[in-house]
């Protein structure tokens, strides 16, 4: 005997009701419904068979447009009737509803849910709908050099393409239709992709306890530079350092090694739902981390699955190739087992991996009885910079070194104004950061970039 799964449903006794169940298996995966066994599986017969093996092919025509074998079966001498439904490639309605499979159970999808499912029924995704009345122009010249200094290293894409105008890379990458820029393009290289999709952002809070918030920092911009910022945030003003020595040597130890936090935040990234509204939501604790991405899980699918070998089904599969040509993702289900083994690599607690309305990714700590702490919640909140814009300098800067050009555009303005030179001065003279060519301060090649004394400086 087959048990209820995904694949299988047991009734009673038929009631039309049960068209919403034959809708969902068309709508999934497909499936059996077995009419005469009860809910411990033992048969009991189906009343009226023969009636029914008549009536429910016509019934199920006429109500969901598709014609599935109806066929009686005997089982401990009882009679059955089972309906054997297949996937359909398009999507099935009942009576204007859309129902679908998922575990044993039979979900009636709206909303979001809704317009994932007939987008990808149709062949589509969200993140490959174009958007009118945005051009290359538009986009961010930072987000493209991001990507390129990342895709050399990378090696999948040849040295030309790296070379071509934004134009014919975003051609390349498959980032347009029918002469539009795809949403994927907007979030991947608009320096403000919440101009079209609000909560395309990352928020972290550190707290003291649940209901306590001691501080938190927004992460707005492009995905790449969402990436870079949030991991370095996490680093340098909300992750705990324990302080120990071997000798005479300071060493620093965080609870998380650095490239499980990269790979945690990248798959936070790739596959969040852009059409929630909701941001990525990073909580940080004394002794455990929490991020949790707004997203569904294949229909299949549970949490323990991601860290197990799995086959990659990201549900935005243009943010993810772009990812995957810049090098910083591999295209084989493989980022939770990254996440996995290096913390194993590194001597850290793995994450656990819970499913509540989004994807959550929990980490949970010790700290060691013979180490200092740095915890960032004992220091405090207020910031010791003299004006917003030198907060907004040293805190674009942590995505790397920029010049003034470039830091007048991260923060929000065409060119570099008198405020920002100010700012930059007076960064440099407290030695908060650093020009790269310190030997030619007025080049035009000149960048800054974020000192020790910096990154202290971010963290109160």
């Amino acid at each position: 005997m087959t048990p209820e799964t995904h694949l299988v449903e047991w009734k009673e006794s038929w009631r039309d009701d049960y068209l919403r169940w034959l809708c969902g298996f068309a709508n999934a995966d497909g499936g059996t419904l077995v009419i005469g066994r009860n809910d411990k599986g033992v048969p009991i017969g189906a009343a009226d068979a023969e009636r029914l093996l008549v009536d429910l092919p016509n019934k199920i025509r006429d109500t969901l447009g598709i014609i599935p074998p109806v066929r009686a079966v005997e089982a401990e001498g009882r009679m059955l009737v089972e309906i054997e439904v297949e996937p359909s490639p398009t999507p099935i309605s009942y009576r204007g509803e859309y129902h679908f499979r998922s575990g044993s159970t039979e979900q009636h999808l709206t909303g979001n849910a809704l317009s994932a499912f007939l987008l990808h029924k149709l062949g589509r995704h969200w993140d490959n709908a174009p958007v009118p009345g945005v051009g290359i122009r538009d986009l961010s010249s930072i987000a493209f050099k991001r990507f390129k200094e990342h895709a050399r290293s990378g090696d999948r894409l040849p040295p030309r393409a790296l070379s071509a105008s934004r134009a014919e890379l975003v051609e390349r990458l498959r980032l347009t239709e029918a002469g539009m820029l795809k949403r994927a393009a907007l979030l991947l290289f608009h320096e403000d992709p919440e101009r079209w999709f609000t909560g395309a952002d990352v928020k972290i809070g550190m707290f003291r306890s649940e209901s306590d918030l001691a501080f938190h920092d927004e992460v707005h911009g492009d995905l790449f530079t969402q990436m870079e910022q949030t991991v370095e945030l996490l680093r340098t003003k909300y992750m705990v350092a324990w302080i120990s020595y071997e000798g005479l040597q300071r060493l620093e130890t965080f609870p998380i090694p650095r490239e499980a936090l990269r790979e945690a935040v990248l798959n936070a990234l790739i596959h969040k739902d852009y059409s929630s509204g909701t941001p990525i939501q990073i909580r940080v604790y004394r002794n455990k981390l929490r991020i949790w991405n707004p997203g569904e899980l294949p229909p299949t699918w549970t949490a323990d699955k991601l860290l197990q070998p799995h086959d990659s089904r990201p549900p935005n599969p243009d943010v993810a190739n772009t990812f995957f040509r810049a090098g910083l993702i591999e295209a084989w289900g493989r980022g939770y087992e990254k996440i996995r083994d290096a913390c194993h690599e590194a001597g850290a607690p793995a994450p656990e991996v819970e499913f509540d309305g989004g994807v959550r990714l929990l980490w949970q700590w010790r700290i060691p009885d013979d180490t200092v702490s740095s915890s960032p919640v004992e220091s405090p909140v207020e910031s010791p910079v003299e004006s917003p814009v030198e907060s907004q300098v040293l805190a674009a800067l942590c995505a790397g070194p920029l010049g003034k050009t470039e830091l007048a555009r991260a923060l929000g303005r065409n060119r570099p104004s008198g405020q920002l030179h100010e700012a930059v001065r007076r960064l440099v003279q407290r030695g908060a950061i650093t020009p790269t060519i310190p030997e030619k301060p007025n080049s035009r090649l000149q960048k800054y970039r974020l000192t020790t004394a910096g990154k202290r400086l971010r963290r109160t």
